[in-house]
């Protein structure tokens, strides 16, 4: 087994013009394992100058490759899938030494990478358009779909490969180039992707990868003219900063931002199976998931029973260093998120929450923190409205099942949401009047490429997956043809 300490240091330099390179002023910043806090790599950062020259290459990259075919741009992305895939391993365990999350996960995420790529691969050949019946005579109607152009684009650490690729799948797929702000903390990933798809012949200038200081880097590059849309994957706040500088150049976006996913666990399943399901679902990537379930409303009948295995099986999971195959949790992934977490916990306690299990860092060293299950939290305490992206696990019984949807849908956010439960009236009736985009019944699969993936309220808007994910890049243009 590799350890973490074993892990040589790489350099995650920037990506423009098809040419990998230092920024201009030669800064590069440390990117830290959390599980032991050793440095395993460093990032370039990128000046107004280098964000100037990605912009120059996106626009000559996109002048070309919307005038190549959907069939050649599948191939490159079938091609650059194959790599990823032959490369897997490497790139996995990059993710865990800079992300923290197991390997087996690491693995996991490497794999829908190349089904992304797949994916938008299949789905850029079918962006048909239609002939519109005329209201006069002689008159033709058609409508056909182009690439919107070039998209700056920013994705987060939490799965820093898997969230790139899919923005880039079906951004490439659709016709459109892209600059790529990656993850800071975890740039491996988008590294990786980059040099796959420049392997399987993208042209220069179609995907440019920046590192630097976020603010900066999304100030400029969404001023500029040459950005036609906006595609952006994190927090509430920062996404709606975004999509204010968008709005004041008119320029589309997709906003998937945060969640606080409600599950519903109906006392017709069985609480001791059912729970087990709960804690991998609650604390895969030690919870830094989006639509990871974080508030569970359990009916009375089966609410002791639950919260017992519930806790149990928080207790026995593994937490530990990511490269380690008996690990089940990582750390979180950097300092920030452990106080977050911290404050997080302190601030329900000090509302009335009692902490069953967990509620502290696990070792000084590392950003390990115990997985955590809480009852008796009050409606107004602020972890039950404010997402806790951690492995945290809130747990309330309810009795009466309208009272418990009004709970679930009393949040700002509106990602995913889950339930559990036998009853195929009770099943439609959950589908019905969950408000979120996507609705998970015994099942947290509710994310894929094949699937439109956002949400509601808060939780952003647009979708990613899925043959929404390729209108999203492109643009309708209606043609009214009449002969002379």
């Amino acid at each position: 087994m590799i350890t973490a300490a074993q892990v040589q240091p790489k350099d995650r330099p920037l990506f423009i013009g098809g040419a990998w390179r230092a920024g201009g002023s030669d800064e590069w910043l440390e990117v830290l394992n959390p599980a032991d806090e050793r440095t395993v790599g460093r990032h370039a950062v990128a000046t107004p100058a280098d964000l100037d020259e990605a912009l120059e290459a996106a626009a000559a990259g996109f002048a070309a490759w919307r005038q190549t075919t959907p069939l050649q741009r599948s191939e490159v992305l079938r091609g650059a899938a194959a790599l990823i895939r032959l490369r897997a391993e490497t790139i996995a365990r990059d993710l865990t030494c800079e992300q923290g999350k197991p390997l087996a996960q690491a693995r996991m995420e490497v794999e829908g990478c190349a089904r992304h790529f797949e994916w938008a691969a299949e789905e850029g050949r079918r962006a048909y358009g239609r002939v519109i019946p005329a209201n006069q005579p002689g008159l033709m109607w058609t409508v056909t779909r182009h690439p919107i152009g070039p998209v700056a684009a920013f994705t987060p650490w939490n799965f820093p490969a898997s969230q790139a690729a899919g923005k880039i799948g079906s951004a490439l797929a659709a016709g459109c180039s892209m600059i790529l702000k990656g993850p800071e903390d975890a740039p491996g990933g988008c590294v990786a992707l980059a040099q796959a798809l420049a392997d399987a012949g993208l042209p220069a200038g179609v995907l440019n990868l920046v590192f630097g200081r976020p603010a900066e880097i999304s100030a400029h590059l969404i001023a500029s003219p040459i950005i036609r849309k906006v595609s952006f994957t994190g927090s509430v706040p920062v996404g709606k900063l975004l999509a204010q500088q968008a709005a004041r150049h008119m320029k589309p976006c997709t906003m998937e931002l945060g969640g606080h996913a409600p599950v519903l666990v109906f006392a017709d399943i069985d609480p001791i199976e059912v729970a087990q399901t709960l804690v991998q679902g609650k604390f895969r990537n030690a919870g830094q998931v989006c639509i990871s379930p974080t508030r569970f409303y359990v009916e009375a009948k089966v609410y002791d029973q639950l919260v017992e295995a519930f806790v149990a099986g928080a207790e026995k999971l593994v937490v530990g260093d990511g490269l380690d195959p008996r690990t089940e949790m990582g750390p979180l992934a950097h300092d920030r998120r452990l106080a977050a977490v911290e404050a997080a916990v302190a601030g329900a306690v000090e509302a009335g929450a009692q902490v069953r299990t967990g509620g502290e860092r696990l070792g000084n060293r590392g950003y390990f923190y115990r997985p955590t299950v809480l009852t008796d939290t009050p409606e107004t305490a602020p972890i039950l409205h404010e997402e806790p992206f951690g492995p945290i696990a809130i747990l309330a019984p309810f009795t009466d099942r309208e009272e418990a949807m009004a709970r679930a849908n009393g949040t700002a956010y509106g990602l995913a949401a889950y339930a559990f439960t036998r009853s195929q009236e009770t099943a439609a009736w959950l589908g019905r009047n969950l408000e979120a985009g996507m609705v998970g019944l015994n099942t947290f699969a509710v994310g894929g490429p094949e699937a439109p993936f956002g949400g509601v309220k808060e939780s952003g808007y647009g979708r990613e997956g899925g043959m929404e994910g390729i209108d999203a890049y492109l643009t309708p243009r209606v043609i009214a043809h009449l002969p002379i």
